[in-house]
């Protein structure tokens, strides 16, 4: 076993030399995803789901839609940074309601991996976009409900902008936006 460790030490070491990367934590990750994953495939197995051969492209837009804005609210939403917070701490606004974070850096590989997950929306998007595809296949009428009204929102966020893009145009572009 202390050869294995002293293995894995060289590994980390040779892999960033100059810099922590908790390679652990990512494994431990990588791990619960693919755990969750097969998961999902296992329910849908028992349950004699069946499986679409393949996903209609009003889905495929749908469930992108709906990933980009869970992902983003998870991940940057200043309302969720308690789920967050054991993870990661405040840096700044960023605007329309976001937030920055900075991973932690104390205590385990896997606490450090966990605060780069959720406050990625990118790293997050990957396990949102599984948890919708799994939820298509299980329960497709609320899964499709669910991702109408995320991508509602999306839409209604990129409204928001572009109104205020344009309302700061028509004021001559220097008052603050709402």
């Amino acid at each position: 076993m202390t050869a294995l460790k002293e293995k894995v030490a060289r590994l980390r070491q040779a892999y960033a030399p100059h810099e922590h990367r908790p390679l652990g934590g990512y494994l431990a990750a990588m791990g619960t995803y693919a755990g969750v994953t097969a998961g999902i495939a296992g329910l849908v197995k028992a349950t004699g789901r069946p499986v679409p051969e393949r996903p209609a492209p009003a889905d495929v837009v749908l469930l992108a839609i709906a990933t980009h804005k869970l992902s983003r609210l998870l991940s940057k939403d200043a309302v969720t940074s308690p789920l967050r917070a054991p993870f990661t701490r405040y840096d700044k606004p960023i605007g329309s309601g976001e937030v920055m974070e900075q991973v932690r850096d104390q205590g385990s590989s896997t606490r450090h991996a966990i605060g780069e997950l959720l406050s990625c929306p990118f790293c997050l998007a990957v396990w949102v976009a599984t948890g919708l595809t799994g939820g298509l296949v299980l329960a497709p009428r609320l899964t499709r409900l669910v991702a109408t009204a995320l991508t509602a929102v999306a839409a209604s966020d990129f409204l928001q902008m572009a109104y205020a893009v344009a309302q700061q145009a028509a004021e001559g572009g220097d008052h603050d936006e709402d």
